[in-house]
């Protein structure tokens, strides 16, 4: 459980950023977690359901996958190995080389957005920015970005005029808070061969660029790496228990705190999201700092002004108490908590890694069509949304075998999407076996994966007077739903259909169970939809 700021003032101080330069939106949200709890979710995100991602920035360049430019300062790991035979030694050729090597020379943001909306996505996110601090758009605030290096682009004005012309709601995320303890490995040396103990690249400044391509530009603006490591810094998983800044994590200085609050209020106050999505205990940069609280209070107050006093934004993060999902939105990376929520919450995944991965592509290791939905059908059943990640190649295309999905998808969605969209939950979000197995959530989630559903399993959701049970595989046999059995009193059922057929639908309603004949017509091969009208007596 994060600490509250009163309680982290008794031992250390809190930084307060300035707001001088970006100052907070007058309005009902106060910079509190006591004035945030007033929030209540829109409408409009709880019958969405579905989004789309596209986490795209320089990392995806090399094709390595998650965290690259963390693991390519890790001498002996398989993204070190890679980056040092095709970009050379880190110590001599870094991430901010990565960068330069971005061009994304074939993106197309229209024609990503439009067949994302093809595919059932209500709402669509870019990155603004990742742990590697290159900002997508032209901050004033970060000279690393992406009209300065790297493909000299606006990415973000790209994606949100392409979300504009599809009518999605827009949604940024940003990650940047952590770029202080996560650049870490940069400050390393390799410990063995030719190159050991010339440092890398991390802590380089502005007088070494002279006479390279970087010159005049500060290395330290990016790599923030003019700091004491962390507590068991050497071993390149010890900043997972340091993402709440406990655990012997060093701390950010009062410069850094207000260059992040800076870049991410101009980045509201610009393109004023409808979601902001941190990747983040919490808020970002808390509790050592209130620049989350005010970052938050503005998005809302902003938003507030945008549409005439009534609340629209979204504003997501991960590892809440009870306190702060009152205040905000629940992510939930990679996995769902095994229950109904009563407040509405998301899952974001991804169908390969975060950051593209070449060999996931060849190997054919992506989720299928038929996972996607599968996970889609459960999150909604418990009062949740799906923010799924398409992984974007550096050149700003997606490959063939995404595409294929994505059209999978897009087929189910154009027939059963009524069983998704402006739905609540059931009395009960589904039975059968996965139901009866516990798989809470472990932290920031990642449980996905570890069950398999048969036709035995069955979701349900409702809207106006139908209910909706979805079989969770193709029926080997007839379906058997208790939760609609006369016994349980969840009432008479009168019409059943299945959607995407028009075969009239054999059942009887028993008293320990509804028994469903199996269709002699399968309109899909991934979950079957159907439609029950049922009267209460």
């Amino acid at each position: 459980m994060a600490l509250n700021l009163l309680s982290f003032a008794q031992e250390k101080k809190i930084i307060q950023v300035a707001t001088d330069a970006e100052p907070v939106a007058a309005g009902k949200f106060e910079p509190t977690w006591e004035s945030l709890s007033q929030y209540q979710a829109p409408e409009w995100f709880r019958n969405a359901k579905f989004g789309i991602w596209a986490h795209w920035g320089p990392q995806c360049q090399p094709g390595q996958g998650d965290w690259y430019a963390r693991g390519m300062y890790d001498e002996g790991s398989e993204q070190y190995t890679w980056h040092t035979a095709h970009y050379g030694h880190p110590s001599k050729a870094g991430f901010k080389e990565v960068i330069q090597d971005w061009k994304a020379e074939n993106w197309d943001p229209e024609k990503l957005v439009a067949l994302y909306k093809r595919a059932g996505a209500q709402y669509f996110f870019a990155m603004a920015n990742h742990h590697d601090n290159l900002d997508l758009w032209n901050s004033k605030y970060q000279e690393w970005n992406s009209l300065r290096v790297g493909p000299k682009k606006n990415i973000l004005d790209g994606w949100a005029a392409a979300a504009r012309k599809f009518s999605l709601p827009f949604g940024l995320s940003v990650h940047a808070s952590h770029a202080w303890t996560w650049f870490e490995t940069a400050q390393r040396s390799d410990k063995n061969g030719p190159l050991a103990g010339i440092p890398y690249d991390g802590k380089l400044t502005k007088a070494d660029g002279k006479g390279t391509w970087w010159e005049g530009l500060d290395p330290q603006e990016l790599y923030a790496q003019n700091h004491e490591l962390s507590r068991g810094s050497e071993d390149v998983k010890s900043l997972w228990s340091q993402w709440d800044w406990n655990n012997g994590a060093s701390i950010p200085s009062q410069e850094y705190c207000e260059k992040f609050y800076n870049r991410t209020m101009e980045l509201i106050n610009l393109y004023k999201p409808d979601l902001l999505y941190f990747d983040d205990t919490g808020l970002p940069l808390y509790p050592v700092s209130d620049a989350g609280l005010k970052i938050a209070a503005h998005h809302y107050n902003t938003n507030m002004s945008k549409h005439k006093g009534k609340l629209e934004a979204v504003l997501f993060g991960k590892v809440l108490t009870d306190q702060q999902k009152q205040c905000m939105v629940w992510d939930v990376e990679r996995g769902a908590p095994d229950k109904i929520q009563d407040k509405p919450w998301q899952t974001c995944t991804c169908i390969g890694d975060w950051h593209y991965k070449r060999s996931i592509f060849e190997n054919g290791w992506y989720k299928s069509a038929k996972t996607v939905i599968q996970m889609l059908v459960d999150i909604v059943s418990k009062n949740g949304n799906l923010l799924l990640n398409i992984p974007v190649r550096g050149d700003g295309t997606i490959d063939e075998k995404e595409i294929a999905i994505l059209e999978d998808i897009a087929h189910w969605m154009d027939v059963n999407k009524e069983s998704i969209f402006d739905t609540r939950p059931w009395k009960v979000y589904g039975e059968g076996p996965v139901a009866e197995f516990s798989n809470p959530v472990n932290a920031q989630g990642f449980n996905e994966g570890k069950v398999k559903y048969s036709d035995k399993d069955i979701r349900f959701n409702q809207k106006d007077k139908a209910i909706y049970a979805t079989v969770m595989d193709v029926p080997a046999t007839a379906i058997t739903i208790k939760q609609l059995g006369k016994e349980k009193k969840n009432g008479s059922v009168k019409h059943i259909t299945l959607l995407g057929s028009k075969e009239k639908i054999k059942w009887k309603q028993l008293a320990d169970a509804l028994v469903i004949e199996k269709p002699g017509f399968i309109p899909n091969d991934i979950a079957l939809v159907f439609k029950i009208t049922t009267v209460l007596k």
